[in-house]
């Protein structure tokens, strides 16, 4: 990076965290003054989520606005550690920098690869490595990080599974699991296959329990579905959401121009909006 680009980028950053002393200290904004480094956890996590979704969104505006906002919850965390006297943003840097270095020897130190997926492999070992040395695992499913959603803690879980071989070896088992589970389901709720259709079941507390643990291995079947073709559920999932929400968004866009509610119109009808706004993606 040329020295003139780093320093712009350093005295940005330098202000940034000036403005956030501001904001906590005398005189500061009340909210801002209140946090603390639990308050605001979720923070961090629906910032996270709306950086992925402008890059789905190819929004690159959105994109730097968002990475922007993510990059606050950093540095908001890191002064409130800095006035907890626990560490500070250089800290953060620092612990980053020397993991890097550390994680990437074929780049700082004289280690060969043969290419991405030993890196990989490589980053995993060094990984386990420290982390070993902080604690030990109880199992080898305790690597996953629970600080996240399901899906990704489904899709984490069954990754360490199938690193010591507890995967199938192709396709076919993998489909045919997502059907047994759906089946299960359609037995607790007693579909019949001959019905064109079903109204909403009422079941009782017990068949109730029943069928949430029947979705959820469901679910389960399906990330595995996903992940067997190198696919990130929750990304699919993220994408399919965004596209949901353009599609209602047509709907809704060609009911008001109609000067109508959506209770002027039935199922059907609206179904047809829907239709329309696929052929216009």
């Amino acid at each position: 990076m040329e020295k003139d680009i780093r320093n712009e980028i350093l005295e940005e950053l330098d202000q940034l965290i000036k403005v956030m002393a501001v904001l906590r200290g005398p005189g500061g904004c009340p909210w801002d003054k209140k946090q603390d480094y639990y308050s605001i956890k979720e923070n961090i996590i629906e910032e996270a989520y709306e950086v992925v979704e402008a890059l789905e969104k190819n929004d690159i505006p959105a994109f730097k606005e968002e990475l922007g906002d993510l990059l606050l919850q950093v540095v908001f965390e890191s002064q409130i550690a800095y006035e907890k006297n626990d560490f500070n943003l250089g800290d953060v840097a620092k612990v980053l920098r020397e993991k890097l270095i550390r994680r990437h020897p074929h780049v700082f130190a004289e280690l060969d690869v043969s290419g991405s997926d030993e890196v990989l492999k490589n980053w995993e070992k060094i990984k386990q490595k420290e982390k070993g040395k902080k604690n030990q695992l109880n199992s080898l499913l305790d690597k996953f990080n629970q600080g996240q959603s399901a899906l990704n803690q489904a899709y984490d879980i069954q990754k360490i599974a199938a690193e010591v071989g507890f995967d199938w070896n192709d396709l076919r088992p993998v489909i045919d699991k997502i059907e047994e589970e759906l089946s299960e389901c359609k037995e607790i709720i007693a579909v019949n296959p001959d019905n064109t259709t079903l109204s909403q079941s009422n079941l009782d507390k017990k068949d109730k329990d029943k069928l949430e643990s029947e979705i959820g291995d469901l679910l389960f079947a399906v990330v595995n579905f996903a992940r067997f073709n190198d696919i990130n559920p929750e990304i699919a999932l993220l994408k399919t959401i965004f596209k949901f929400k353009d599609r209602f968004a047509f709907i809704e866009n060609r009911v008001k121009k109609n000067n109508n509610d959506f209770e002027d119109y039935n199922l059907e009808q609206l179904d047809e909006f829907w239709n329309q706004a696929k052929k216009e993606e």
